[in-house]
């Protein structure tokens, strides 16, 4: 039996510009973090031979993968040309539509799993890598490569997307003290609205594609990404909650899609009881409201979205691994 786990992700800024018809036409730039938060599958032989079990949200009981109803888990199993006899469990500390990458930490665990199901060794690079390929190439998802690089990798990175579809993943490196300054001033919050992550991206696109200046506030996100980084690396947080907004700012202006009345408000409320900056995690519509916000103003804060349950989390270091193996 295998079981894996990969983290999910907090994007900061940048988002939009790992989607191919932004990188192809000028170099984006992501900076992340991965959360102890995780996918897990779990494989094993199957009983009976002939069958594929496979145990998510419903359960399926296939004779060949062309019969298999999900698509990542039936597609990874044609990529690995694995034959009936195997049975695939998933569980999760978040549920998907949240905005933290949820369907990435998903197929890079996956991934990982079946090549340990096969005795193989498989990099972070090459788990990423054939996690996109999955999900964008062969299944169209109107998604970028940011997730599934930092549910590979875990930490802080600083992502860059060549226009030649090749990907440098930097780790951005701070004192232990730093990291916890970060990690204790970061607050996550679920608006109770879970979306569909294809509508609001595929809208995002369009709007990229259509209007040249939509393209260029993606472009000034990638620029902000580059200064959220080196504010970090100085050490002058509160400067990263301001940038942090400034992003949002940004972002909002997209798409109709990516915020609402509701989402506003609870921002609104935030920054009016002591937050410094936050966005809405992933692609927007919904999800969980990320928050940068110094320790002694939290508590005003809470009170202020008292009505939105609050999800505490600390930063993941490791990204995708097989956590037992037997």
């Amino acid at each position: 039996m295998i079981v894996s786990s990969a983290p999910f992700r907090v994007s900061f800024a940048g988002g939009g510009s790992d989607i191919a018809s932004y990188y192809r036409r000028k170099a984006g730039a992501v900076l992340s973090c991965a959360i102890a938060k995780y996918s897990f599958v779990i494989v094993h032989n199957y009983f009976n031979e002939k069958k594929y079990h496979l145990k998510y949200t419903r359960t399926e009981l296939a004779d060949a993968l062309d019969d298999i109803a999900h698509p990542i888990l039936r597609e990874a199993l044609r990529m690995h040309g694995l034959e009936p006899g195997i049975e695939i469990a998933s569980v999760a500390d978040i549920p998907s539509g949240t905005g933290l990458g949820s369907s990435s930490s998903f197929s890079v665990a996956l991934i990982n799993a079946l090549y340990a199901h096969q005795s193989r060794f498989a990099s972070k690079d090459k788990l990423a890598e054939e996690a996109c390929a999955l999900e964008i190439d062969i299944l169209k998802e109107p998604i970028g490569k940011q997730d599934q690089y930092a549910a590979a990798f875990g930490g802080i990175n600083f992502i860059e997307f060549n226009v030649n579809g090749s990907v440098n993943v930097q780790p951005v490196v701070l004192s232990a003290n730093k990291v916890a300054e970060l990690e204790g001033n970061l607050m996550l919050f679920f608006t109770g609205d879970q979306r569909d992550t294809r509508s609001v991206l595929s809208t995002q696109v369009a709007a990229m594609e259509s209007d040249e200046a939509k393209f260029r506030t993606v472009e000034q996100m990638v620029e902000l990404s580059y200064d959220m980084r080196d504010i970090l690396l100085s050490g002058d947080l509160d400067a990263f909650g301001d940038a942090l907004h400034r992003g949002w700012e940004m972002k909002r202006s997209l798409t109709a899609k990516i915020s609402n009345q509701s989402i506003d408000g609870m921002y609104e409320a935030a920054r009016s009881a002591g937050a410094i900056g936050g966005k809405i995690a992933g692609a927007g519509g919904g999800g969980f409201l990320v928050l940068y916000c110094p320790k002694d103003r939290q508590p005003a804060v809470r009170q202020a979205l008292s009505h939105l349950k609050e999800i505490e989390f600390r930063f993941d270091w490791t990204g995708a691994r097989i956590a037992f193996a037997q």
